[in-house]
């Protein structure tokens, strides 16, 4: 957005007192005054109106080891949700970026960012660079010899009239597997997996891109996300 339709759309600024003010450097964006109306600003810009602040906000990014039985919403009538978990926090400005089924445990991601979390969660064309997403699964059923060859081939769902990105699959015991995919598509594991005729009983996300789950982190526990993390989005 730019400076004069931030001011007058939030601030109530008439565009004549806008340039006004700019023409008498009143106005400053992120401690410098600025003299151009189409300044461009973004939702974590630090306006001040005559030495008074108009908006200041400040990035948030954290990760939450999300236990079994939380809906990933902000807020839900029925069932508790991932923000309720953020005790003693201010959460009216978060959302999730990629969300779990209330079955599924593991890393959720929470931002104020909307910029950030969709270039993390937007479905990319196939040939572009992938965010890869990391799932450990157990199924009900032994896996089939053939299981892997058809993740990596694609597996067509009717639905949607589309087949999945090649996945991978590394087999760790019978009926436990990691499962590493490129989108995410609506219960996108369980389909998957019930295509080649198992059942996901359990499903416990570790990776998404090159963020991953910190280990120290109980079910229901969170912590901020380092720059590291934050900056390879």
């Amino acid at each position: 957005m730019n400076l004069d339709r931030f001011l007058c759309k939030q601030a109530n600024y008439s565009r004549k007192v806008v340039l006004r003010l700019l023409s008498q450097q009143q106005v400053k964006v992120d401690g410098n005054i600025v003299h151009h109306r189409s300044t461009p600003i973004t939702e974590f810009s630090r306006i001040e109106v005559q030495g008074k602040t108009i908006q200041y906000a400040t990035p948030r990014y954290y990760m939450l080891n999300k236990p079994a039985g939380i809906l990933s919403a902000t807020t839900d009538p029925v069932h508790p949700t991932a923000l309720e978990l953020f005790t003693g926090m201010e959460t009216a400005d978060l959302h999730i970026a990629g969300r779990l089924d209330r079955a599924t445990t593991g890393l959720l991601i929470v931002t104020n960012n909307g910029k950030w979390s969709r270039k993390l969660t937007e479905l990319k064309p196939i040939g572009t660079l992938q965010i890869p997403k990391v799932y450990l699964v157990e199924t009900a059923y032994a896996l089939s010899p053939t299981t892997a060859q058809r993740f990596a081939e694609g597996i067509y769902f009717k639905t949607e009239d589309v087949t999945t990105s090649p996945a991978q699959l590394e087999v760790i015991s019978e009926k436990i597997s990691r499962l590493t995919i490129y989108e995410g598509r609506y219960h996108q594991v369980k389909r998957m997996y019930a295509a080649v005729g198992n059942r996901v009983v359990a499903l416990h996300r570790e990776k998404v891109g090159k963020i991953t789950l910190d280990p120290k982190l109980k079910l229901g526990e969170f912590r901020a996300l380092t720059e590291q993390e934050v900056g390879w989005v």
